[in-house]
């Protein structure tokens, strides 16, 4: 298994135990799906990341972009 099948099982196992276990029984597809979304949005936005100074990774990208944006200027 290379590096990246190993974080995808990682995510997917993540997923599994903090979401679709927990909630059990579903009751639709469609409830599973909407909270599939939820869990997405808050792993890729809002959930608070140790290595990048305790803040989520929308607000990193946001710091970098705008590092970017005024070393253009200084330049």
């Amino acid at each position: 298994m290379n590096a990246q099948n190993a974080r995808a099982e990682t995510i997917n196992g993540l997923f599994k135990a903090e979401v679709i276990r927990r909630r059990d029984p579903w009751r639709s597809f469609d409830a599973v799906e909407y909270v599939t979304l939820e869990w997405v949005d808050w792993f890729n936005n809002r959930r608070i990341l140790e290595p990048i100074e305790n803040i989520p990774p929308r607000e990193a990208e946001a710091n970098y972009y705008a590092t970017l944006e005024t070393s253009d200027m200084a330049a």
